[in-house]
């Protein structure tokens, strides 16, 4: 199972770095898999650290896909490290093994703490459309715009249905990109 999440990680120098990241469970350990290059990855393996934020603002998501800055920082509890300052949970996570691959090595961190911070207040259909949509931004040059036109159809009923004003602020972002990507493979065929 994969659960997606917001990663957290800082340079040698202390530079911040939020990601959205599918992350799976292994003995206890958190793995997550990034594309190279990554500069989650780099981070993490500098740092030997990194923050796992749990939350349910999407627009977090979206506004790391798009570049934009949609949270506050606050120092970690037990790691040299950050975490969202209004996350559901946070889990600070310790490198304990790398598999290295060419396209997606695999990272497994051991928690080291973790904490609480809200409670969850249930699923809304538009936020799991949001995660989907972040899900096809961060992949718009490796599927065919076809596909990604498809799922946008289906994904845009919840968005339609159940949305709120934070998910509909993630949703026009990340269809910003989509629309910015759309744009560009016209003009390559035009050319």
């Amino acid at each position: 199972m994969i659960y997606e999440t917001i990663i957290t990680s800082v340079d040698a120098m202390g530079v911040p770095h939020v990601a959205p990241f599918g992350i799976t469970m292994q003995d206890g350990l958190v793995v997550i898999s990034p594309y190279k290059p990554s500069s989650t990855m780099a981070n993490i393996l500098a740092s030997n650290h990194a923050v796992m934020n749990l939350t349910d603002d999407v627009r977090v998501f979206a506004a790391a896909l798009t570049g934009r800055s949609a949270w506050d920082l606050v120092d970690a509890d037990k790691v040299v490290g950050v975490r969202l300052a209004t996350c559901l949970a946070h889990k600070e996570l310790k490198l304990v093994n790398v598999i290295d691959h060419p396209l997606r090595p695999q990272l497994f961190l051991q928690v080291l703490h973790e904490k609480q911070h809200q409670a969850f207040q249930g699923f809304n259909r538009a936020q799991a459309a949001v995660i989907e949509l972040a899900v096809l931004v961060s992949r718009l040059t490796r599927l065919p715009m076809d596909k990604i036109e498809q799922e946008l159809e289906y994904l845009n009923i919840a968005i339609e249905k159940t949305a709120g004003p934070r998910e509909l602020e993630a949703w026009s972002w990340l269809m910003e990109a989509v629309t910015n990507h759309r744009a560009m493979l016209n003009n390559e065929n035009l050319a």
